[in-house]
């Protein structure tokens, strides 16, 4: 093996390297270990943004960028550092294949509607009163609220209420963009005008498990918001029962015409972690975002502990070991997505369990 090395370190290997690339050509006896890996080596690394810098960058940017003044939405997406050499951009990317940012809106102001490839959703983390038109029907958005825009939907947003309304924004930009997909339009009237009564979609399926009859054909997006009522609901029926030892209480938000996840590329889930719980830790071949809806504690990803609260956001990227430990007094509750339909779709899925808690190497210390 160290001959076979040493060989591939050779100046008669380099010079030939060298030589075909000058045409644009690659040397796959080189390559192929890099390429072609035992297991998945993300470039992505994982990360944690504190929500105090996030929000302090926002109220800063409310006074520069203004609906006057062009852009589409005023909002800061998360960067991971492994991928921020990537042109142009960085592709905004979150995790390989995930973007995820966090809007404010203000009261009396209009995002205008729009549509693209990329799906798209949203979890309302602060504020009330502000709503989103989607495919004609507007749909107004309280703290914990999931609302989902898959590919192609129209979607704009406005703001009656008296306070800043803030929300996550989860996109697969950088999916599409690697894979050359991308394409969007604006909405000719700036902000769609509404041709349904307000929340129409969550009203008739208030009942849960059952749902109109004249949904009895798949649609793309029979329910655009669904509520932190009726979540919290669902996690609470969950409490007469042990939790899952590596995710605790768990829910997906799925699309009820179909059984699938509400959008085509991205699984969305509310964690709950009960008083004391510490799960075992697992890797699976998708990444993972998280943004702390309640609560406080930290997770241990690769051997590093991520100290978090309220606010949060962290990144698990692909394939590494984590788990979740909650020192609230009561639950926490995490809200997390992930481009694990993407990975099934492809047949890329796996998972790996642990029957051990990872040692802790060192604490994370965010930004440097």
């Amino acid at each position: 093996m160290a001959e076979k090395q040493a060989f591939f370190e050779s100046e008669l290997v380099k010079d030939f390297n060298n030589k075909i690339e000058k045409d644009h050509l690659g040397p796959l006896w080189s390559a192929i270990p890099e390429l072609v890996s035992k297991e998945p080596k993300p470039l992505a690394v994982p990360y944690l943004w504190k929500w105090a810098t996030l929000k302090e960058y926002l109220l800063e940017a409310k006074e520069i960028f203004t609906p006057e003044r062009g852009g589409e939405r005023r909002a800061i997406y998360l960067q991971n550092p492994g991928l921020k050499e990537r042109e142009p951009w960085g592709w905004g990317a979150a995790t390989q294949n995930l973007y995820a940012a966090v809007q404010l809106i203000l009261p009396g102001e209009e995002a205008p509607s729009h549509r693209h490839t990329q799906s798209a959703l949203r979890f309302i983390m602060d504020g009330e009163g502000a709503y989103s038109v989607i495919n004609g029907e507007r749909m107004f958005m309280n703290e914990g609220d999931f609302v989902v825009t898959p590919q192609g939907m129209w979607h704009g947003h406005g703001h009656e209420g008296t306070e800043p309304m803030f929300w996550m924004d989860v996109l697969d930009i950088p999916f599409v963009y690697a894979t050359g997909g991308t394409f969007f339009e604006g909405h000719p009237d700036g902000l769609e005008k509404a041709t349904h009564p307000d929340n129409y979609s969550s009203k008739q399926y208030q009942g849960g498990l059952v749902r109109p009859k004249a949904d009895r054909q798949p649609k793309k997006a029979p329910v655009g918001a669904y509520t932190w009522a009726q979540t919290e609901s669902a996690l609470n029926g969950m409490m007469e029962y042990e939790p899952d030892a590596y995710d605790g209480y768990t829910v997906e938000f799925i699309n009820p015409s179909t059984g699938k996840t509400a959008n085509a590329n991205i699984a969305a889930w509310m964690q709950r972690l009960p008083k004391g719980f510490h799960s075992q830790a697992h890797r699976h071949t998708n990444s993972s975002i998280y943004y702390v809806h309640e609560g406080r504690g930290y997770s241990v990803i690769d051997g590093v502990k991520f100290e978090w609260e309220k606010g949060d956001f962290f990144i698990i990227p692909s394939w590494c070991w984590h788990e979740h430990v909650n020192l609230e007094d009561g639950h926490s509750h995490l809200f997390s997505v992930h481009d694990t339909p993407i990975m099934e779709n492809f047949s890329w899925q796996r998972e790996e369990e642990a029957d051990h808690k990872q040692a802790i190497k060192k604490t994370f210390q965010p930004y440097g």
